[in-house]
């Protein structure tokens, strides 16, 4: 279904992947993905990333955020499979994603916007949860009379944002003190610049 917000197209599909596949596909990239728990610059500081995190995509991509600079681990068979079942739905043929592992209600995704220089303009970005359900929250960036969107993302379902959602709206994974098991997420991208290597 769409989702209706001001200068922002975006779309969630509660059950994209059934419950039974979901913990098939939670349980093997557990154990089958090189998780790393990353170390960011906030404010001059340096600080542990509140998740694990991987990087996959096509051969020779690079992905930098907040002074990480990622070079692409090459696509295993399972996340092949669901690429090809996202680019359907999302009618774009992605070159890469992002994983974050949420070990626990502790983990977490600060407000920020998708808008990295090799995403290009109006990036489409689609996001795929298995495992416990978390809240994902976007706000207006200069409309502060918006008022936020909460969404919650079930295992199975996918969150597709396209259009002008990265240029006026942030969104984030909170914390939350509720005793809730690990959630695994894909967020699958498109590099422009397949050129684009580490320096």
């Amino acid at each position: 279904m769409n989702i209706p917000l001001p200068d922002a197209v975006v779309s969630f599909v509660h059950d994209f992947i059934s419950h039974d596949e979901s913990i098939k596909y939670l349980e093997a990239l557990s154990t089958e993905v090189a998780w790393k728990q990353n170390q960011i610059k906030m404010f001059g500081k340096v600080y542990n990333e509140p998740r694990l995190t991987a990087w996959y995509g096509d051969q020779g991509l690079s992905y930098k955020y907040s002074g990480i600079q990622l070079l692409s681990t090459a696509w295993s068979d399972l996340l092949n499979e669901l690429k090809s079942k996202v680019n359907a739905a999302a009618s774009t043929e992605f070159n890469s994603a992002l994983l974050n592992y949420y070990r626990d209600g502790q983990d977490s995704m600060g407000y920020h916007q998708d808008n990295e220089p090799e995403l290009g303009q109006n990036p489409v970005i689609a996001s795929l949860t298995f495992g416990a359900a978390r809240t994902f929250q976007l706000k207006h960036i200069t409309d502060k009379t918006i008022k936020r969107k909460d969404i919650l993302l079930n295992s199975g379902s996918l969150l597709i944002m396209a259009g002008t959602t990265q240029h006026y709206w942030k969104h984030q994974i909170p914390k939350t003190k509720k005793p809730i098991g690990p959630r695994l997420n894909i967020t699958f991208r498109v590099i422009k610049d397949v050129d684009n290597r580490p320096q």
